[in-house]
């Protein structure tokens, strides 16, 4: 029996998670049938397909499968690789799949600039079927979707808590409308409900060769947004997104029935979802148009929601540089806005809009990212379970991550037809994680960091023989074994030793949540580390007051600089960089007046 809280959990869990792939059924058999000619066989097919896709590649592969594995609750990509790890014993192993988990991160954002293009833009395309609107021109229903866009990016620094109470009940009243239709559509022609039957998705593959390979390309428009019940579990918890998800397919499955019956018998039927309305109750369509932008806005935030989240765990696990992060909830750790994320998704929204004019021609560039961000969930689940010795996961996993490579071939299609879009945004992530990544570890070995056994014999005789501030002094450091040359340069050639100095770490542990901070064993007299660990999720860490409550009153926290110098190419990018990224001082928001940069001068 479930309780109230249960019910509100799935409820909300309506607009933060199924918002994608719940508006899926506006454009996914449009844009199919734009391919095909409608004839009995080829809907039963089509729709034969739909349903066994979002069987396996989302309850199957997601709900089934990848919530199975999760750390304290949290699921994702980056949290895959968090499980994985320490079960590879070999360092290439390890190193391939780090690798495969930047690709992961980078098309999660590639198929994120897409998702609100081809939503909004294909509800606003809706206007058309009012008989007054008909003949708006493409050209305004861009400007219209632009400008909705435009409202959506805006509002992101103000925060989402205080309306994303309104999300579930609106996806509620979405997912309830998309019901009721599909069904009374699919009264007319109840024969449909035989699309189940998986005889007629193989023999449609079977006998249409290169068009239906094709056809799988478009047909994946169903299940995208299926990888957020596995992305949002930790906002939730496991079990209410499973129970939304069977409430959710079932709706889905009859609502892509009922257009399947809808267009049975109206063939020349362009944007099908709306046209159904429409000839249904042409008094409530305009009610019905407006819900659809509705639900599109909600999908869209939730995309945006998700990709702040993602980014942050990047940058956390150091994938990414440190972005400006805003915290726009002291009650929801979750809600944070990342600027240089969101202005970017919006210019390539906009940019989208613009080059593909219409949802139809958007949905040549739809799948690709989605469908290789689900291969790669597919490889790394199944070799989690391999490992793990879980065999019968282990072998349904690998089935399906060959059913993701089917659909990821198919999508390679695309790629000459804007294809290339989705891959060209995402390359601009994977550049800049591939070039920050290599370029973080090639700047520690320039900078020479001293032995701590070598820093201690300078440190012990300066701190004996020489005159000493009074006060504490902070010095950040990564490893307590080898000290920056910093700390060495701001003690014995500037002379600046506190009677009290303390060597700051902040580590980040593999675990999503938690902060812990300790004083550990003095290194010497006036010397001693505190460390401070953090889950790779945790958002608005407050370090100051951290400080505060360990009974640190600090007079000045020192910190490195690097100047790099180098004609390289690569490592010009990777000090571009750094210069236009805020240090980790400004991400963990420091006292300024504190602060104390000390220059070290690195070549590359």
């Amino acid at each position: 029996m479930l309780t109230r809280t249960d019910w509100a959990k799935i409820v909300k869990s309506l607009g933060l998670v199924f918002g994608d792939i719940g508006t899926s059924p506006i454009y996914t058999l449009t844009v199919i049938f734009l391919l095909l000619e409608p004839t009995k066989l080829n809907i039963m097919g089509v729709v034969s397909l739909i349903f066994w896709t979002m069987f396996l590649l989302v309850t199957v592969e997601y709900a089934w499968l990848s919530m199975s594995l999760s750390k304290r609750g949290e699921g994702g990509t980056i949290v895959l690789m968090e499980i994985l790890t320490p079960l590879l014993k070999s360092g290439r192993k390890t190193a391939f799949f780090t690798l495969l988990t930047y690709v992961g991160v980078s098309l999660l954002v590639g198929d994120g600039v897409i998702t609100p293009a081809i939503s909004i833009l294909s509800a606003v395309e809706g206007l058309r079927q009012i008989p007054s609107f008909s003949g708006v021109s493409q050209g305004l229903l861009i400007f219209i979707a632009a400008l909705i866009a435009v409202g959506l990016f805006s509002v992101q620094s103000k925060g989402t808590e205080k309306v994303a109470v309104f999300f579930g009940p609106v996806m509620l009243v979405w997912f309830t409308v998309l019901l009721i239709t599909g069904l009374a559509s699919l009264f007319h022609h109840p024969e449909i409900l035989l699309a189940v039957n998986p005889l007629y998705a193989v023999e449609f593959v079977g006998t249409h060769g290169v068009v239906g390979f094709f056809v799988l390309s478009e047909v994946i428009l169903c299940a995208t947004g299926g990888e957020a019940l596995y992305a949002d579990m930790g906002h939730f918890g496991r079990a209410p997104i499973i129970r939304a998800w069977s409430m959710v397919f079932f709706v889905l499955v009859f609502s892509y029935m009922g257009q399947a019956a809808f267009l049975l018998e109206h063939s020349g039927a362009k944007n099908i979802l709306f046209e159904m309305v429409y000839s249904q109750t042409p008094v409530l369509y305009i009610p019905f148009l407006f819900l659809s932008v509705m639900a599109t806005i909600i999908a869209s935030q939730a995309m945006i929601s998700g990709m702040f989240s993602v980014i942050y765990q990047a940058i956390t696990t150091r994938i990414l540089p440190l972005l400006k992060v805003d915290y726009t909830s002291d009650e929801m750790r979750s809600q944070i806005y990342i600027p240089t994320v969101n202005w970017f998704l919006l210019v390539c929204v906009l940019i989208a809009m613009f080059v593909f004019q219409n949802s139809e021609h958007m949905a040549a560039a739809y799948g690709l990212a989605v469908t290789g961000s689900m291969t790669i969930t597919g490889i790394i689940i199944s070799f989690i379970f391999f490992i793990r010795k879980d065999y019968l996961k282990a072998y349904v996993a690998v089935f399906i991550t060959v059913i993701d490579i089917l659909f990821l071939s198919s999508n390679m299609l695309k790629i000459p037809h804007g294809g290339f879009w989705s891959l060209l945004i995402a390359s601009v992530p994977f550049l800049v994680i591939v070039v920050y990544t290599k370029g973080g570890k090639r700047m520690y070995k320039a900078i020479k960091p001293v032995r701590i056994e070598d820093f201690l014999k300078q440190y012990e005789a300066k701190y004996l023989n020489s005159s000493k501030l009074d006060g504490t002094g902070l010095f950040f450091i990564r490893d307590v074994n080898f000290i920056p040359p910093y700390i060495a340069k701001t003690m014995f050639i500037n002379n600046i030793i506190y009677k009290d100095n303390i060597f700051i770490s902040i580590n980040v542990t593999d675990e999503p949540f938690g902060i812990s901070w300790q004083f550990k064993d003095d290194l010497s007299d006036g010397l001693r580390v505190f460390d401070i660990r953090m889950g790779y999720m945790e958002s608005g860490v407050d370090i100051d007051k951290i400080f505060k409550n360990a009974g640190i009153n600090e007079a000045v926290v020192f910190y490195g600089v690097e100047d790099i110098m180098t004609d390289n190419p690569i490592w010009r990018f990777y000090s571009l960089i750094r210069k236009v990224t805020p240090s980790f001082v400004q991400f963990y928001r420091l006292p300024s007046e504190k602060l104390h940069g000390v220059v070290t001068r690195i070549n590359l």
